[in-house]
């Protein structure tokens, strides 16, 4: 146990976010998901709803303030228009959490799955409900000064 971390980010989870580096992905993704497939490095969180970790990640892995698109979900397939309720949650942690708060971009099925083969790591959750993926990038921290 630490102090100041929320407990759902495991060693491995923990491990994973240290690891990356500026520009590098994170994809947060729910329980249909074909995880083991995509990743390169795979962190299994089936216990835990995926807003839940989202939250967790982005109270210590800042945001890519250097791209337009830091946070991506995934389109639903047949109805580009159509927003989940779950990328509603995710905004609201974006904006509530996120050091640097940017709307969430949706991304074609399977442009999603080419990204998330590039992802530094995928962290596999319990989320049951439908599209509740996320595509987080890393930004920097700053020396303070």
């Amino acid at each position: 146990m630490l102090r100041g971390l929320d407990p759902i980010l495991s060693p491995d989870l923990l491990y994973m976010l240290r690891a990356m580096g500026h520009g590098d992905t994170i994809a947060i993704v729910d329980g249909n998901f074909p995880g083991l497939t995509m990743a390169k490095r795979l962190v299994r969180l089936d216990a835990h709803p995926a807003p839940m970790v989202v939250e967790a990640v982005l109270r210590i892995m800042p945001l890519d303030s250097f791209v337009p698109d830091p946070a991506q979900v995934m389109e639903v397939v047949g109805d580009k228009t159509a927003r989940p309720p779950i990328v509603d949650e995710y905004q609201e942690i974006i904006n509530r959490v996120s050091d640097n708060p940017v709307a969430v971009s949706p991304v074609e099925r399977f442009a999603f799955y080419d990204l998330c083969r590039l992802a530094h790591g995928i962290v596999q959750t319990g989320e049951a409900r439908l599209y509740g993926n996320i595509i987080l990038k890393k930004g920097i921290i700053r020396p303070a000064n």
